[in-house]
Formats: structure tokens, C-alpha cells, sequence
């Protein structure tokens, strides 16, 4: 027979034991990690991905790791590369001159999300893809250098190459890949010698677009290529007006941001969670003054008054994704020539 002491004892550490079996649980459940592939100005510190993190770790139950690569073409790149045995889960960061070349990876997922509250330009809708964001391409120049901006592309292709101005690769970044079909848009046949013409203004071709930027704001040219939302920074943050977007009048071509479950996500139904997340209001809401563009869907609040005083586009170009798609090389490979031609 056992003595009663011992047989309190085993029942005191029996006890404690499911104690701390039970006490392990929610931290288990913690562990669980979601992987999230995207850029790097959405992952810095002044980006979203901080705030983005912290508001879904509060339901999630897990912890979110960003991986981040230099821009969004390097990021399909990237997935190409690591194929079905990649370790995102999501993949945040492509835009719309991308998706179908994503999809022909065979690598993403149906989204499983309801976009109907959504209102992007041209009420772009995809069974695979989530819009998150979009925004207008535009020169962004600085006033205390640049006392005639140019009004048009061809101000831009064809005034003073003193002028100089930073671009992004079109074969990394989404920006960059953006200027090409934008100027594909308005020259057509003839971009080819719009860009002959346009490379003696650009000072330099960088990887993407954080590198761009901070060489503008640092003084390196008084011209890069960005966003018509970029002088909201400036006035909200900065508290100054120096910098702002020259109004083309052919027109501004748009990019509308998207993020996809990649199909051999071990995690997919957080990852499912995590983009039902993305067009709520607690992601939308932190989008504008973070990420600095306009929120796919209604924020919490109305945007800041600075986002009244940006330049509204008279038009609006945006390429269909088979056309990009079939087209993209090709319109490379012709930038390439024209801009490395002596």
C-alpha cells in the first residue's frame, strides 16, 4: 500500500505537471509563424510593416516574420528562384503588371477573400490577388532647384538634360517597370527613341525605389521617379512644401499594389486571416501615412488635409496584365538598347 505522503506528492507534481502542460498552450500557439514576403520600404522602420505586425499579432496568435527584398519585381524573382519550396506564406508587394506572370508560376492560391468593399481605378478585381494600395506614378522634383518643372513626358524626354532626374530598373523594381509602360503608353512604337532622348537626363538607374529616393532627398538630383502621393510625406512629416509632383498633361500611369497566398503555405488558413486583415480598417487605416499611398478600401478616419493638395491626374493609364506579360521582355530589352546606346 501506498504511503499517503507519497501518494500526496505524485499527486502534487501530477498536478503541476498538467499545469504546465495546460500553461504551454497559448504560448504554442504563439509560435506559430507567418511568412510574409515583400519590400523593403514596407518592412523599414518609418514603412508599415512594423505597425502592420503588431496590429495582427494582437488577434493572430503568431508571430509575423517579414522577409523583404529590394522591390517587387525582385520579389517575383525571388519566388521564381525558390519555387514550390519557398518558405512565404504571403506574398505582399507584386502590383497588377505582375499578376499574371505570377499566376503562370502556378505558385498562388485562390485568396478566399471577399474584395467587394474595395474601390481601386478601374475596380480591379482577381480571385487570386488582394489590392491593397494604389498610387500614381509622377516626377517628383524639388522647388528650391527645379523653377520650371516639366508639364508633360515630353518636357520630360526633351528639355534640359542638365536637369537630372533618378529612375528605378524596370527589371527589379515596380516603379521602374512602371516609367516603361508609362512611356510605352503615350509613345507607343516610338518609345525607343524617347528613351534615347530621356537618357541624358538620368543621372542614375538604381535597384529600387528607397535607393532613388533617398539620392533625391539627399540633394544628388533634384528629380526621381515616385509617386503623386510623395509630397504628403513631406508636408505631414517634414512640415515643408519643397518638394512636389509635376502634373503631366498626357497623363500619369497608375500602380495598384497586390498581395497572394502562395499555395504550399504549411499555414493557410493564417495566412487566409492575414488577408482578410489587409482590407479591413485596421490595415487600411495605417496605409496612407505609412506606406504613403492612397487605401484600397474606407479608412477609420478621413485622410489627412494634406492629401487635398496633391496633384489629380487628368488621366489614367493602366495596362491589362496579359499585355504586360506577353509584352514585358521585349519592351526591357528595348529600354536596355536605347539607354545604353552611345
Amino acid at each position: 500500500m501506498l504511503d499517503r505522503s507519497l501518494l500526496s506528492l505524485f499527486t502534487g507534481l501530477a498536478f503541476a505537471a498538467g499545469t504546465a502542460f495546460l500553461s504551454t498552450q497559448p504560448a504554442a500557439a504563439a509560435d506559430k509563424t507567418l511568412t510574409i514576403y515583400t519590400y523593403e520600404s514596407f518592412t523599414a522602420d518609418w514603412g508599415p510593416g512594423p505597425k502592420v505586425k503588431a496590429a495582427f499579432e494582437k488577434t493572430c496568435g503568431c508571430t509575423v516574420n517579414y522577409v523583404s527584398v529590394t522591390d517587387g519585381v525582385a520579389l517575383l524573382s525571388r519566388l521564381k528562384l525558390e519555387g514550390a519550396g519557398t518558405k512565404a506564406d504571403v506574398v505582399l508587394g507584386l502590383d497588377t503588371n505582375l499578376v499574371d506572370e505570377a499566376k503562370d508560376t502556378g505558385l498562388f492560391d485562390a485568396s478566399g477573400v471577399d474584395t467587394s468593399a474595395l474601390k481601386v481605378p478601374g475596380d480591379f478585381k482577381d480571385d487570386v490577388f488582394v489590392p491593397y494600395d494604389y498610387g500614381h506614378f509622377a516626377v517628383i522634383y524639388d522647388t528650391q532647384t527645379v523653377k520650371n518643372p516639366p508639364k508633360s513626358m515630353k518636357d520630360l524626354v526633351e528639355s534640359d538634360p542638365s536637369q537630372k532626374i533618378v529612375i528605378e530598373d524596370p527589371r527589379t523594381s515596380t516603379p521602374g517597370l512602371g516609367l516603361l509602360l508609362w512611356v510605352k503608353s503615350i509613345y507607343g512604337d516610338k518609345s525607343a527613341d524617347a528613351w534615347t532622348k530621356l537618357k541624358g537626363r538620368i543621372l542614375t538607374v538604381t535597384p529600387g525605389w528607397s535607393e532613388a529616393y533617398d539620392l533625391f532627398t539627399k540633394g544628388e538630383a533634384p528629380m526621381v521617379l515616385s509617386y503623386t502621393t510623395s509630397p504628403a510625406y513631406h508636408m505631414i512629416e517634414d512640415k515643408t512644401e519643397r518638394y512636389q509632383a509635376a502634373a503631366f498633361s498626357e497623363g500619369h500611369y497608375i500602380q495598384i499594389e497586390v498581395a497572394g497566398l502562395v499555395k504550399a503555405s504549411p499555414n493557410k488558413d493564417l495566412a487566409r486571416d492575414f488577408l482578410k486583415f489587409m482590407v479591413s480598417t485596421g490595415f487600411q487605416d495605417i496605409i496612407p501615412t505609412s506606406n504613403w499611398m492612397m487605401p484600397a478600401a474606407a479608412t477609420s478616419t478621413p485622410l489627412p488635409d494634406a492629401f487635398g493638395k496633391l496633384v489629380v491626374p487628368t488621366k489614367t493609364f493602366l495596362m491589362s496584365p496579359d499585355v504586360v506579360e506577353k509584352n514585358r521582355k521585349a519592351w526591357i530589352d528595348e529600354w536596355l538598347t536605347a539607354t545604353s546606346a552611345n
